[in-house]
């Protein structure tokens, strides 16, 4: 069985985020999402506890997707679960220089056990980002294009509470 493990702070996962999902598990046994703090990023619109009830509720009928909360190096998440290789979602040239520095480290401290797989998010969503989304929605505009109804519901119930 081939698993791998989508790492992301996914605040708020995205249609861009679920492409990349569902490209992975059309692909790979099990695919695990670790949902993650990610220290460099100013995320928080929802808590980590938040985030993952709200992706277990949009793959709750998915065999093959889990959720999992992760901290530390992504390489240790994907080594505690079994896992060959990490998922990256690319948007562009930015990304994609980026990612092949992560992923020479994350092969590199993972003494070279876990390799990194990258899927381009379908091309509607290219532009796409937790951030934009947020954005959008702080400004009062509608963000159903962008995050699945679950997302759109959660994000509304929890401005309602502040």
């Amino acid at each position: 069985m081939t698993k791998v493990l989508y790492p992301g702070s996914f605040d708020p996962i995205t249609y861009g985020h679920m492409s990349v999902i569902e490209q992975a598990s059309d692909i790979f046994d099990e695919v695990i999402i670790a949902v993650m703090q990610n220290p460099l990023k100013n995320s928080g619109f929802f808590t980590l506890e938040e985030r993952q009830y709200l992706i277990e509720k949009i793959y709750e009928k998915a065999k093959n997707i889990k959720v999992v909360l992760g901290s530390g190096a992504s390489v240790d998440v994907a080594l505690k679960y079994g896992c060959k290789a990490l998922i990256r979602g690319l948007r562009g040239v930015t990304d994609f220089d980026s990612e092949i520095g992560l992923a020479t480290i994350n092969k590199s401290i993972s003494d070279g056990k876990i390799n990194t797989v990258c899927f381009f998010a379908d091309s509607a969503y290219q532009f796409l980002s937790s951030s934009v989304v947020r954005e959008i929605f702080n400004l009062g505009k509608d963000i159903n294009d962008y995050v699945h109804p679950i997302v759109s519901v959660g994000m509304q119930k929890k401005l309602k509470r502040r």
